[in-house]
């Protein structure tokens, strides 16, 4: 090997927000670090919805690694105060409608066809729609300001392991070198790299939730709440205007995501089920259009819109499930989107990735010497990812079983914010977390893994009665009452939650 070759303690390829604050934490824990990044900034992404658990997680990381600035982050208001050019949106909360085929959207008094979960007490306080392109950059930027090495437009092409070492032979445009370097953090989000340097494989046998998505950026999109003020639908006794927010129409083949951003951008994504092979082989201009004509008030929104000129089409993914076979072996890790991906619905991936980038920073920093010690907490942390997103894909997987009964799909929502409130309460009394939304705990296992059973039965039967839905419903009640600080589920609260975590 050459030995004029630069040397790292740390190398990480993938500059997104992960591999970005990963390296600055890392560079002011002492570490040597570089991005190796196949691409460059600014580019188009999506994983683009915050939650109250990512921004408590960056605010812990911006303590704790001095990096003062990522906790303005945190939240809207203090995002807009201090860096207005990267553009973000308000998150209030996560709203569902239901939406019937060739119907106009409709409700009652009650909001049986409605569900808005505050997640904030106001605006200023609120989560946050990400422009990935914006925010990457300026993590990017970051990096290049802290003196880390960046090297974009630059490809990975061989590893090799030899005296506890990496050795990485890259290629950035028509130069090839070679680096060194004693670990290697895969954050690139996609297990390409990993299956290229270590033949690990990603596979998407396993998982109970079968979806894929077909997603632009528009501009001009008209507000939802000007539609249900057209209709005369009340909104009075919403706890925030759902338009700031992550909101979802749920359909009967899966669910649409529309997240603003404050520049008249707007995230819109059709994720369906899977197994319609139908319209899973159909282009994605043509699944985009017979879905807007299937649903009148969704061709009301998207006939008035253009495509944004980031990415400037209409993309049609795979399915969208995947895992690798193992996330970490001798000397590498890989990050939580990197090992793997269910489905955006609870919009989980930036908290899942904060919280794996919080984990391994801390792995890292406390097996400096890279030493035996190391590969034992890397099992652990392995065990807890697969843990997490078989949690993850149950709850989703429940969800997609219930969207035609939106009532259903209510009830089984509210073990995902349940979840989430333990989570939540545990890190706001300094409580030690090990597990993301606490999938490490029995009493979580044993309530999901019951109650997906349940929901499995009900929705194979050829009718489901009202006394079906309400015994189905009180069931999740009963089970979540420990841990039900925010009233879910209490007729009272007419679908309508106004705030379900503490100040945060």
């Amino acid at each position: 090997m050459n030995n004029n070759l630069k040397h790292y303690d740390i190398i990480i390829a993938g500059s997104g927000f992960s591999g970005t604050i990963t390296a600055l934490a890392l560079h002011n824990s002492g570490f040597n670090i570089c991005i190796v990044e196949k691409g460059k900034h600014p580019r188009f992404a999506i994983g683009e919805s915050s939650t109250p658990i990512a921004d408590m997680i960056l605010r812990s990381l911006s303590q704790k690694y001095n990096l003062p600035w990522l906790s303005d982050f945190s939240r809207y208001g203090s995002w807009q105060q201090s860096h207005p050019e990267v553009v973000c949106g308000i998150k209030r909360g996560f709203s569902y409608f239901k939406h019937h085929p060739e119907k106009e959207f409709s409700t009652n008094a009650n909001h049986d066809n409605e569900l808005l979960v505050a997640a904030s007490v106001n605006d200023t306080m609120s989560d946050t729609n990400w422009l990935r392109s914006d925010v990457d950059s300026f993590l990017v930027n970051k990096v290049k300001e802290y003196d880390i090495d960046y090297f974009d437009c630059t490809e990975i092409t061989g590893a090799i392991r030899e005296n506890k070492k990496w050795f990485f032979d890259i290629q950035r445009e028509e130069n090839a070198m070679c680096i060194s370097g004693n670990f290697f953090i895969d954050a690139t989000g996609s297990g390409k790299l990993v299956d290229k340097l270590f033949s690990v494989q990603s596979v998407t046998a396993g998982f109970l939730t079968n979806s894929f998505a077909v997603f632009s950026h528009v501009e001009d999109l008209p507000r939802w709440t000007d539609i249900l003020h057209s209709k005369n639908i009340p909104t009075e006794e919403y706890p925030y205007d759902p338009d700031n927010s992550a909101l979802h129409h749920v359909l009967d083949e899966g669910w649409i995501w529309v997240l603003r951003f404050n520049n008249n951008r707007t995230s819109w994504g059709f994720t369906l089920n899977g197994d319609n092979s139908t319209l899973y082989k159909m282009s994605a201009s043509d699944i985009w259009n017979v879905m807007k004509n299937k649903y009148p008030d969704i061709k009301d929104l998207l006939n008035k819109v253009s495509i944004s000129s980031q990415p400037g089409t209409i993309v049609h993914t795979g399915r969208l499930q995947r895992k690798l076979g193992k996330c970490f072996g001798d000397g590498w890790i890989a990050m939580p989107h990197t090992f793997g991906f269910v489905d955006p619905l609870f919009s989980s991936g930036i908290a899942w990735s904060l919280a794996g980038i919080e984990r391994i920073l801390e792995i890292v920093c406390n097996n400096r010497s890279f030493d035996a010690p190391l590969y034992e907490q890397l099992k652990d942390y392995e065990q807890m990812i697969f843990s997490e997103i078989g949690l993850i894909d149950m709850l989703i997987a429940g969800c997609y079983q219930s969207m035609r009964h939106f009532p259903l799909f209510n009830a089984w929502s509210m073990l995902y914010f349940t979840f989430t409130i333990m989570y939540e309460q545990r890190r706001l009394k300094n409580l030690p977390v090990k597990c993301f939304l606490e999938a490490d705990k029995a009493e979580v296992q044993n309530m999901i893994q019951t109650t997906y059973k349940e929901i499995l039965n009900l929705t194979t039967q050829k009718t489901i009665s009202k006394q079906d839905i309400k015994v189905f419903t009180d069931k999740i009640r009963d089970r979540i009452q420990p841990y039900n600080i925010a009233g879910l589920l209490q007729p009272s609260s007419k679908n309508m939650y106004h705030h379900t975590v503490a100040m945060l």
